[in-house]
């Protein structure tokens, strides 16, 4: 099984109460978990993240803490409910009501990857899925409520910037009739997981760099948001997509030669959103 569950980087002094995470960008694949696969090694990573967790890896710079999910994608899913689980792929679940994902093979332990591909020869026993929930998912969750639970404390507020990227086909195809189709996708589940002068913000940061950016469409965020979005309690949640032809190859898994110029793009725009979370740093700290 993947060594650790995530991958922690604290700043040196927190002085924002913005929280970045990836929770997609895992790429720990054990062996135990491949060797039971019918997909090959490109295949098997094509629902991953790929590189968000280095796109991002300066928020600690800015004073924001930065959490990544060592588990991949395709082995446990970490934005999706627990109780996702799936009776097609696992034994002596019974179906208990309609769950779209879910039934699209893609819940808390996915059933397939990308393209619907299907990325097991049999079924898994209800033990092996508890073990990735209690292994992986459950300790990712228990330190993101905890980071989000010292932002509150520190400056009354939370802010989880929850980082994803997307396919470059899947916007093709969900935004065939834009004649500018978006690069970069907010989600707030249409406002309600974030106060909208947040969402705004970061949007207004995103359009200055030359990004093509839309809100809730195609992608309005899924558990992450709908979980830990409490704007009334000042916990606030955005889900950024990103398009991954942007700054990979798609197909070989692979930085392209645009990386790091996008990777200097970004880290501009996490200071930024780093900015939005200190409009209520502590007398003391200022």
């Amino acid at each position: 099984m993947p060594k650790t569950p995530y991958t922690l980087t604290m700043p040196s002094t927190r002085t924002t109460s913005v929280v970045f995470a990836s929770p997609h960008s895992g790429r720990d694949y054990p062996w135990s978990f491949t060797r039971r696969s019918v997909l090959d090694e490109c295949a098997i990573r094509s629902s991953e993240d790929a590189f968000v967790d280095r796109l991002y890896a300066a928020a600690p710079d800015y004073g924001a803490p930065f959490l990544a999910a060592n588990a991949p994608r395709a082995f446990v899913d970490m934005n999706r409910a627990a109780e996702d689980l799936d009776p097609a792929l696992i034994k002596g679940l019974r179906k208990t009501g309609q769950n779209p994902r879910v039934a699209s093979g893609l819940g808390v332990i996915p059933r397939v990857v990308a393209g619907g591909r299907e990325i097991y020869r049999g079924k898994l026993t209800l033990g092996e899925a508890q073990g990735r929930l209690t292994d992986h998912w459950h300790p990712y969750h228990r330190k993101l409520q905890e980071l989000l639970d010292g932002s509150l404390a520190l400056f009354g507020e939370a802010i989880l910037i929850d980082c994803h990227s997307m396919p470059h086909e899947a916007i093709d195809n969900l935004c065939r009739n834009q004649r500018r189709k978006p690069e970069v996708v907010l989600g707030d589940r249409f406002g309600s997981s974030a106060s909208a002068e947040i969402v705004d913000r970061i949007e207004a940061a995103f359009a200055a760099a030359g990004f093509s950016v839309a809100r809730n469409a195609p992608f309005a965020g899924a558990y992450m948001v709908q979980h830990y979005g409490r704007p009334s309690r000042g916990q606030h949640v955005v889900q950024i997509e990103i398009d991954r032809s942007l700054y990979m190859n798609e197909r070989k898994i692979r930085p392209n030669g645009n990386f790091s110029h996008l990777q200097a793009i970004l880290t501009e725009i996490i200071s930024e959103v780093a900015d939005i979370g200190r409009s209520k740093l502590p007398l003391a700290a200022e």
